[in-house]
């Protein structure tokens, strides 16, 4: 990791990842999902905020959106066992949908489907842009 201690970010974001580290370690290994990379998404999401909720609706440590929770039988979105095993359910099967990509699975966790196969890839939002290069980078230092 970088020198950002200094700054409490660095160390309050490793904090935080540790009060969920056992969840998140079994649950993607029990979906056979790179641990890396699901913490690179919680926190690129979330910061590990079990209680965040973004502008769109988006809720939880994997900010599922209303939908994707029913489809994945969630109940409590807010709930960090919930969340991130419909969360890490749902990465799964992007990965699966786009396997030789993973920059587009990624952009597809945060802009959907549609948008990514409607594009050809990567979707043309700055949001979307931002997210996927911010993913990938917290992915990249995680030791990938």
């Amino acid at each position: 990791m970088g020198r950002l201690v200094a700054s409490g970010y660095q160390m309050n974001t490793q904090i935080k990842d540790f009060r969920f580290e056992a969840l998140i370690q079994e649950t993607a290994a029990r979906h056979e999902v790179d641990v890396k990379l699901v913490k690179a998404i919680i926190r690129a999401e979330s910061y590990f905020d079990p209680n965040a909720t973004s502008r769109v609706g988006a809720s939880g440590l994997m900010q599922l959106m209303p939908a994707t929770a029913r489809q994945y039988g969630v109940t409590d979105i807010y709930s960090p066992p919930q969340n991130i095993e419909a969360g890490v359910r749902h990465l799964k099967y992007l990965l699966q949908r786009y396997p030789d990509n993973l920059a587009h699975a990624v952009a597809a966790y945060n802009a959907g489907e549609d948008a990514v196969d409607r594009y050809r890839g990567i979707p043309p939002y700055r949001e979307t842009r931002n997210y996927v290069k911010k993913v990938l980078k917290f992915y990249a230092r995680s030791g990938s």
